[in-house]
């Protein structure tokens, strides 16, 4: 876990993936040390409070206020769509090379259907001669850059497989097949997905934060996949 910026108002870290931001809502046990917020906690000395979220699974940045009112202004940003998301992914099949997905996502609290937005843009594609599943002799994937405009419930991750293009790695929502395919044959285990970049206008100095992941070892692998030879 790396600092990825820190004021007196807000702290950045490098989520890794299989860590929750905070302990689990449906009581569900969780290692102390896979929690974010404890670790942050620990690392800095003091209370810090979540201002939005990542999927365990997904790797990359994760924002942190320093103090409630601090929270409730970066809260505000997200809500009122002020920030800038953007994530990397891997997808089953050849997408478009971009595209908007406006397809309504239902409210995990209440099952009710609320707009959502996702454009994306397809970076790479790579093929494999082998039939993972039972309709094509060969393995088609992209590598997509996706930022979602609304803040829904695994908001990419359902976007992406209402359009057949399920993320690799998703248990959820995925393609348990090309999931395996991916972990066994390819060595690259879980969700595919990071956080990469995050911007957004500072509550109080008014000046631009932008805030870029590191490079790691599953997404350099990952990007070798999809470089020519």
């Amino acid at each position: 876990m790396k600092l990825l910026y820190q004021d007196e108002y807000f702290v950045a870290i490098e989520k890794p993936s299989g860590f929750h931001v905070h302990p689990p809502e449906d009581g569900y046990p969780v290692p102390r040390e896979k929690i974010c917020l404890y670790q942050v906690r620990d690392m800095l000395g003091q209370h810090v409070f979540p201002v939005h979220r990542l999927d365990a699974g997904t790797s990359g940045v994760l924002l942190f206020a320093l103090s409630s009112e601090s929270a409730r202004e970066v809260s505000r940003l997200f809500a009122e769509r002020l920030t800038k998301k953007t994530y990397h992914a891997v997808v089953r099949g050849y997408t478009p090379v971009e595209g908007d997905i406006h397809i309504p996502l239902e409210l995990d609290s209440t099952g009710v259907a609320v707009e959502a937005h996702t454009s994306f843009k397809r970076l790479a594609t790579i093929e494999f001669p082998i039939p993972v599943g039972k309709k094509f002799p060969t393995a088609r994937y992209s590598m997509i850059e996706a930022k979602p405009h609304t803040g829904r419930f695994h908001q990419i991750r359902r976007h992406l497989n209402r359009i057949t293009h399920p993320l690799l790695g998703d248990s959820y929502h995925g393609d348990s097949r090309h999931n395996q395919f991916f972990r066994n044959h390819l060595g690259i285990e879980g969700l595919c997905l990071k956080a990469v970049h995050l911007e957004f206008i500072h509550p109080w100095t008014k000046t631009n934060i932008s805030i870029t992941a590191p490079e790691c070892e599953k997404w350099n692998k990952i990007q070798l996949l999809f470089t020519p030879p």
